[in-house]
């Protein structure tokens, strides 16, 4: 009995106890489990949103994606940092080496290109109706807005062809006001004087648009050139209207009883100036011919007690500037 009990325990070398119900049988049963182990405990620390670790070597195309990837970004940043035409130069490049051809065939022409010069010139008007501000188009806008800009109180005249009775005129800019071009100085383009100007009114008959039109414009020009522009028929000129003060009508004397009264108070005056002036004379005869002719210049002290003192108005600055401007705007 005793030996058969021995015969049903098995022991292994080291000591230990094998159990049948254990998965991990053999040397390499311990080095799993501790591999087990260590991968629960990742899955248990890894982050939702934490990609998992290439434990081996990345695949080939894996790699192409990453440096296609990274390629193309520099690309875009190299792309932003470019302005807009040296890009257009870039594409247009890359498109001949890749599909062939030749630069010249990317060329474009200019025959259709238009300065805001052009575009002025060919919609402007000489005066803008309220028909022509209808549809108003870019073009259109920008040539009202140069118009707007000149300055409309004379003209400059274009007399090279006065012998056909052919006129040309234009409004000033602003250098030409500046320069007193056209108001103080001559309004023909081809002269320069300033003396002996005259101011003419005209009636300015153009074709615009296949219209014909009119306008009154007003001229500034030198004798000469006032010639010129009276060959054929004289022309109305502009002069200058001086205007009445209102110290005119209060000096002109009174008509009626007024001016009776008026009589009489002057010959008293004289009356008491004349005796006056006899006891002025008497008491003044020692006097010597020095102070004399000074009383004579000076008013004497029987004029002081005539009256009132004459009131001497002074001029308004409007009457001022209306005398200074008289002649420059007409």
């Amino acid at each position: 009995m005793e030996d058969s009990g021995l015969n049903l325990v098995k022991v292994h070398g080291g000591g230990g106890y094998d159990s049948d119900f254990s998965d991990d049988e053999g040397p390499g049963g311990e080095s799993r489990q501790k591999e087990k182990r260590k991968h629960s405990d990742d899955l248990l620390l890894q982050k939702p949103f934490q990609k998992g670790r290439h434990s081996k070597v990345a695949h080939k195309n894996v790699a192409a994606q990453e440096w296609d990837r990274e390629e193309a970004r520099n690309r875009r940043h190299h792309l932003i940092s470019m302005n807009a035409f040296d890009r257009h130069k870039k594409f247009v490049s890359d498109y001949i080496m890749y599909y062939g051809g030749k630069m010249g065939d990317f060329k474009r022409s200019a025959t259709k290109d238009k300065t805001d010069f052009d575009v002025v010139k060919e919609n402007h008007r000489f005066l803008w109706r309220d028909e022509d501000e209808e549809d108003m188009s870019w073009e259109k806008e920008l040539a009202k807005k140069y118009h707007d800009k000149l300055f409309k109180e004379y003209c400059i005249a274009d007399l090279s062809r006065y012998k056909e009775n052919k006129f040309g005129f234009r409004w000033r800019v602003e250098n030409e006001v500046v320069s007193g071009k056209g108001q103080f100085s001559c309004g023909n383009k081809r002269c320069e004087k300033q003396e002996g100007l005259k101011s003419w009114e005209v009636n300015f008959a153009y074709v615009e648009l296949g219209e014909k039109r009119n306008a009154l414009v007003k001229l500034r020009l030198c004798p000469e050139c006032s010639y010129k522009l009276n060959y054929h028929h004289k022309r109305k000129e502009v002069k200058s209207k001086k205007r009445k003060r209102s110290d005119e009508t209060q000096d002109e004397p009174p008509s009626g009883p007024a001016k009776e009264s008026c009589q009489k108070k002057s010959k008293r005056r004289r009356k008491e100036h004349s005796s006056s002036r006899d006891s002025d004379d008497s008491g003044e005869s020692d006097r010597g011919e020095d102070e004399s002719d000074e009383d004579t210049e000076g008013p004497s002290e029987a004029d002081h007690w005539k009256g009132p003192a004459p009131s001497v108005e002074e001029k308004s600055r409007e009457e001022e500037f209306d005398e200074y401007f008289e002649d420059m705007f007409l």
